[in-house]
């Protein structure tokens, strides 16, 4: 990090990504990029009061920039993507999340799961898209989408997972040219959201519950007799397995067996994972599926688990890139605040990739927090940056609050 500091390479990726994305203009450019530094510049809350105090530009002017509701956020975090996951297999990852917010005249709130509190609150939901790297156990966002409440669903003569299949439908081209696999947790293993997927060409990576209802492909071969041939050979007991239809993988902690199965529920063959806990523990059995019944078991598992990357994601925006602290009640400032706060993310990484420095979102706020600070100090004071003996000591300033931090 001798030549160059985070903040500055920071900027240099939103930048680079900023130019993948089509009808820029440049009073737009100079306010977003002046707002994307912020995102990660404020150590407070982040809201229009402090944009505007902290940036460049009147509160206004960021008011009007979170209006935009033309921006492309797909193109611009893929592009972001497509430099730093550099792993051979990828996968598309879901995931809702509980979003704190109250306010009468605010669009979609509703009551939603919230993990944490294990519990409905009344608040926001959103759906976060993001690109899972396999091979390398990380993950980066492509964007998220409110999700309606019950009140609009019912409008709308749809359910929840049916809005959430023909979302991520309606963005069918631009997710299928990452991957088409789609990875997503236990909600998501219904029929009613597994058919119409698989008829758009994606293939599902989710969880069964472990009172599901599966059953053995059978081994009788064709007797050219009248009448269909026996379909299955019996229903599966996960307490006592028939181990020699499995094939069995050296994991970690537990025993991880893979077959070919028929799913009742979902009405179509899968690949199945069956993960046994090591002795000791009380938890049962875990089945992982996949659609695309050729895949390896152990590849279902590696998949899978790999998903939970996404929930480190929304952590870091909900604690230090201000995901929660939109106040606005307009859907069009909301969607952007929320895309804004998880690509401030992205950037972070990208920018730690770069430097070869190890990732910690704390850190690098509290970096890029005090060497912006410093800029501000030197622009305030009316030292000319251009100067080469300042230029240097500018530099070495910021590096120097780095290392304290």
């Amino acid at each position: 990090m001798a030549k160059e500091t985070l903040l500055m390479q920071y900027q240099s990726e939103c930048l680079s990504a900023l130019k993948s994305v089509v009808n820029i203009h440049k009073p737009f450019e100079k306010t977003f990029m002046d707002t994307m530094k912020l995102f990660m510049a404020i150590p407070d809350r982040i809201n229009f009061l402090q944009l505007g105090r902290y940036g460049c530009f009147s509160e206004q002017t960021y008011r009007n920039l979170f209006e935009n509701e033309t921006f492309d956020w797909f193109a611009f975090n893929a592009s972001i993507i497509s430099k730093h996951l550099t792993g051979k297999r990828k996968a598309i990852a879901i995931d809702p999340s509980y979003i704190p917010k109250s306010g009468h005249k605010t669009p979609w709130i509703g009551y939603f799961w919230s993990g944490c509190a294990g519990d409905y609150k009344r608040g926001l939901e959103i759906m976060g898209i993001g690109v899972i790297d396999i091979d390398n156990h990380e993950c980066m966002t492509l964007g998220s989408i409110q999700t309606p409440d019950c009140k609009t669903l019912d409008n709308m003569g749809k359910n929840l997972v049916d809005w959430y299949s023909s979302y991520l439908i309606s963005r069918k081209d631009k997710l299928q040219s990452i991957s088409r696999t789609v990875v997503a947790d236990a909600f998501f293993s219904k029929e009613t959201f597994i058919t119409p997927m698989c008829e758009s060409d994606f293939h599902v990576i989710s969880r069964f519950r472990n009172d599901v209802v599966l059953y053995y492909p059978t081994l009788e071969k064709k007797t050219r007799k009248r009448g269909h041939p026996k379909w299955f050979d019996g229903r599966i007991d996960f307490a006592n397995l028939d181990l020699p239809r499995c094939k069995e993988y050296e994991v970690n902690k537990g025993k991880l067996y893979g077959l070919r199965v028929y799913a009742k529920a979902l009405k179509r063959y899968v690949s199945l994972a069956v993960w046994y806990p090591m002795d000791g523990r009380t938890d049962k059995w875990q089945l992982y599926f996949f659609t695309d019944d050729s895949m390896d078991g152990c590849e279902v598992l590696d998949y899978y688990r790999t998903r939970f990357q996404l929930e480190f994601c929304f952590r870091d925006g909900k604690q230090h890139a201000g995901i929660t602290n939109c106040q606005s009640t307009d859907f069009r400032k909301l969607d952007f605040h929320f895309n804004a706060s998880l690509a401030a993310v992205n950037l972070t990484k990208a920018a730690c990739k770069r430097l070869g420095i190890a990732y910690s979102i704390s850190s690098c706020k509290s970096f890029i927090h005090n060497a912006y600070m410093l800029e501000r100090f030197i622009c305030m004071f009316g030292i000319n940056p251009d100067m080469q003996v300042i230029d240097k000591l500018f530099k070495e300033l910021i590096l120097f609050t780095a290392r304290a931090a």
